[in-house]
């Protein structure tokens, strides 16, 4: 059994959650998300707790719980059970804190700009590169160099940021590029290391 399945979501104060079925709605101070999982789990509220749970499947009623395991309806709710407990768990994070990712630029004449809500970067193209702001995103550029991507949805937050990634990736001699904090970019000996 999944062991991140098996542990409940516990609802901090001030997010509330709808359990609809399968359709699953947070909200929380700083917004509303909404979820519709696979139908071959059980999500139940208890309390100010979330319970991810695999049910018995009609015809297996009279299996003992080895047998049970190995069905392949079982094995199917179970590979869902922990990615249905973290998404659950990141929304509720997701309203009641946020989620932020880092990006750091390296590189002569490599900026960032806000001009509005937008992203104005300048890679070292011929044209400045405008990334328009999706919905539920916000930007803060604290330095010309750094760009810090906030939102409510974990997934939206990291795929954004790697879209930004993705217009100037880090090259491996000399660094140059868009990377986030914290990340190692492997670098090669060039021509000169002979």
């Amino acid at each position: 059994m999944s062991r991140i399945g098996k542990q409940p979501v516990q609802i901090p104060a001030g997010v509330t959650v709808t359990v609809d079925g399968t359709h699953v709605t947070v909200k929380g101070s700083k917004g509303e998300l909404e979820r519709t999982f696979s139908d071959l789990i059980v999500i139940e509220e208890e309390g100010n707790e979330i319970h991810v749970r695999v049910p018995r499947t009609p015809g297996t009623e009279d299996l003992s719980h080895e047998d049970f395991k190995q069905t392949a309806s079982y094995k199917a709710a179970n590979a869902m059970q922990g990615l249905t407990r973290t998404l659950i768990h990141n929304m509720v994070i997701g309203v009641s804190e946020g989620f932020e990712k880092k990006l750091e630029m390296t590189g002569v004449g490599y900026r960032a700009a806000l001009k509005g809500k937008d992203l104005d970067l300048s890679l070292g193209y011929s044209h400045p590169i405008l990334y328009v702001c999706p919905e539920n995103i916000t930007f803060e550029v604290p330095d010309n160099t750094h760009i810090n991507v906030k939102g409510i949805s974990k997934e939206q937050v990291g795929q954004v940021a790697a879209e930004i990634r993705s217009k100037r990736p880090p090259e491996p001699y000399k660094g140059k590029g868009i990377h986030y904090v914290g990340e190692h970019i492997r670098r090669k000996l060039g021509k000169a290391a002979k």
